[in-house]
């Protein structure tokens, strides 16, 4: 199977041009940088060390900067090169990566495109985020005998039992990665009866971020602005939660006549699609923007389509609710930590397959509360917006749950440099 996949890949160059150019158009590729997707570099290997780290989107380059930090500071000689796929994980890595680390965009599947990445750049180590598995990319690590750590992996129950049909090829896949760091219990023996070897329970790196950064600038003067009034931020948006929020304003504007619904959106880049969308007469709406345009005291909902601010929207409002788990992609959740660390009270839909067991013991320690209708999420935001005892109880709850746990990002740090270190014990 792995075979024939490699062979009809390597004729689909024309099918995934065409692919790229219409996700160019869709504002999904960035135009002065498509080449990288084609597996050609636009900058060169540094000398020395390079670990390289995938992280497809933007929750998975953010558990990137985490480890850059903590292995940095046991290996202060490392270069980084960091990969992605997403225009809105590029910009934030360029915002916030150290000096020692550069992004480039992760080549499209194309064995001859994954060659010529991996040729460029040699890597000495590839630390893998999370479960995106791509057969060419892992097979020509495997070739190339680079050594590699599956990191923060977890596998829903979906994509455990779409691998399972293909079992033995899944087991070739695994066998790229010299240890499997899994973020609980439940991945580990996923990953085992899936031939994985060397998989150990790690921990959720997303456990060890430090909170969200803000503009403390920017904070002060929204806070300012915003006074008093009652406020609620719907994060990390998708399509169709934008229009559940606005429809939430209305029916509690009726009894709360000074609300203010915050929606952050997870791809700022959607923001014209939202506005016609959102756009009515009876209802103030104003999109932050690049110039941060501001709200004013008869604003209904304020849109943030900028990108990196959420931890600055979470510090303004004490009542978050989490995207991708009302949207009409399917869902499947987003972080809840980020929130639950900056004193939110912390909301998410029915649809949490991504983040299932991260939801379920945050639901088990009443730090989090899930939401299975329209209805339903009125009903608890009008009773969050009108009285403090309940909101704050699940707010205190969802603090202490996710306080930072050290000994999680020393077990990946740990794992990472015994790694590295026999690997150039082995080479010298």
């Amino acid at each position: 199977m792995l075979k024939l996949y490699k062979f009809l890949t390597a004729f689909s160059a024309p099918v995934l041009n065409l692919l790229l150019r219409l996700r160019l158009k869709r504002g999904k590729e960035n135009a002065s940088r498509l080449h990288e997707r084609q597996g050609k570099p636009t900058l060169s290997r540094p000398k020395g060390q390079l670990i390289w780290i995938h992280a497809a989107s933007v929750g998975e380059a953010q558990s990137a900067l985490i480890l850059i930090n903590a292995i940095t500071k046991q290996r202060s000689e490392a270069q980084f090169l960091v990969t992605s796929g997403t225009v809105t994980s590029a910009t934030l890595m360029a915002e916030r990566l150290p000096p020692h680390a550069f992004h480039q965009y992760i080549p499209l599947d194309h064995p001859q495109w994954v060659k010529n990445f991996l040729d460029h750049w040699q890597p000495n180590l590839a630390l893998w985020m999370e479960s995106e598995l791509w057969p060419n990319i892992l097979q020509s690590m495997k070739t190339q005998n680079i050594p590699a750590v599956l990191v923060n992996a977890r596998l829903s129950d979906k994509s455990f039992r779409g691998w399972k049909r293909l079992k033995t090829q899944t087991k070739r896949l695994l066998k790229t990665f010299d240890a499997i760091l899994c973020q609980t219990d439940q991945d580990k023996i996923r990953y085992e009866l899936l031939g994985g070897s060397n998989v150990i329970t790690a921990g959720n790196l997303k456990h060890s971020a430090a909170p969200l950064p803000h503009n403390k600038a920017d904070l002060d003067l929204l806070r300012g602005i915003i006074g008093n009034r009652p406020t609620w931020v719907y994060a990390s948006t998708h399509d169709g939660e934008e229009e559940l929020a606005t429809s939430i304003h209305r029916r509690l504007k009726k009894t709360i006549p000074d609300l203010l619904t915050i929606i952050v959106p997870r791809h700022p880049e959607r923001c014209e699609e939202i506005a016609g969308k959102l756009t009515r007469d009876d209802l103030n709406i104003v999109f932050r923007g690049n110039d941060k345009n501001l709200p004013t005291l008869k604003t209904d909902i304020y849109v943030v389509d900028t990108l990196g601010e959420l931890g600055l929207f979470y510090r303004l409002s004490d009542i978050a609710m989490i995207g991708r788990s009302f949207s009409r992609d399917g869902g499947g959740g987003h972080n809840p930590i980020e929130a639950a660390q900056l004193n939110c009270a912390v909301l998410t839909g029915a649809n949490i397959q991504y983040q299932q067991e991260l939801f379920d013991d945050m639901f088990q320690a009443n730090a989090a509360k899930q939401i299975m209708s329209e209805e339903e999420l009125f009903q608890t935001l009008q009773i969050f917006l009108t009285s403090a005892d309940e909101k704050q109880k699940m707010i205190q709850a969802a603090n202490n749950y996710a306080s930072p746990t050290s000994y999680i990002l020393d077990t990946y740090v740990t794992q990472i440099n015994n790694l590295m270190t026999t690997n150039q014990k082995e080479a010298a």
